[in-house]
């Protein structure tokens, strides 16, 4: 299998065997920052699911032009995420291999501080980024379960589920790298951001199960 060190490694082409195989080895990447972003493509696909399933259906058709501008949203968002899996990988490589550069002298301790603060940030940006993505695949996924097939509105559930899911796990692969920054002004910027996004779409996420799960039970 070929491993992090390939030159024209994607993990987003990996059949799931393989992802999952090397996702549980000791290789640094991929990580919980590309787990993130799969899990968060695979909550986007199923909307998208939802929406083939409600368009050409006379029962829908007045909210088909609807459908079709959220699916290619979701088309959209879905090869965005999956892009990620392979940029975090790219970003956080270089950031382990600093992690094991000497710091013996005083020389060394001052060039091993300053490329960690790059690779921290760069890091960071990719989890960002997922989350930023995560966010908007939410807001399909409440479209998708209130005007979709009703026959798809648990898929459109679990498509809020997982990307709720990989909007907080990628929280806390932005967390884990602002936490060691020289630059505090910039990393508490970055918690922020991170914060407003959990504590906005965490909400509408719980909404749209709860919307759900009372179509279903009800």
């Amino acid at each position: 299998m070929e491993h992090a060190g390939d030159n024209n490694l994607m993990f987003s082409k990996m059949p799931c065997s393989d992802f999952v195989e090397i996702l549980s080895s000791k290789q640094p990447v991929p990580g919980g920052g590309g787990a993130a972003a799969l899990v968060g493509a695979v909550g986007t696909a199923l909307g998208n699911m939802v929406g083939n399933l409600t368009i050409n259906k006379k029962k829908y058709a007045d909210v088909q032009d609807e459908i079709i501008s959220l699916m290619e949203q979701a088309q959209i968002i879905q090869k965005e995420l999956l892009s990620l899996i392979d940029k975090d990988a790219q970003v956080f490589e270089p950031l382990s291999k600093a992690y094991s550069l000497p710091a013996n002298t005083d020389e060394e301790k001052m060039n091993k501080k300053q490329i960690m603060e790059v690779e921290l940030k760069n890091a960071a940006s990719v989890p960002l980024e997922i989350m930023e993505l995560c966010s908007k695949a939410i807001l399909l996924s409440k479209d998708f379960a209130e005007k979709g097939s009703v026959l798809a509105v648990s898929d459109a559930g679990v498509s809020a589920l997982c990307c709720k899911s990989a909007l907080m796990s990628a929280a806390l692969n932005v967390y884990i790298n602002t936490k060691l920054m020289q630059d505090r002004d910039f990393a508490e910027q970055l918690n922020n951001k991170t914060d407003a996004l959990i504590d906005k779409y965490c909400k509408v996420a719980d909404q749209v199960y709860l919307y759900v799960e009372n179509r279903l039970k009800n």
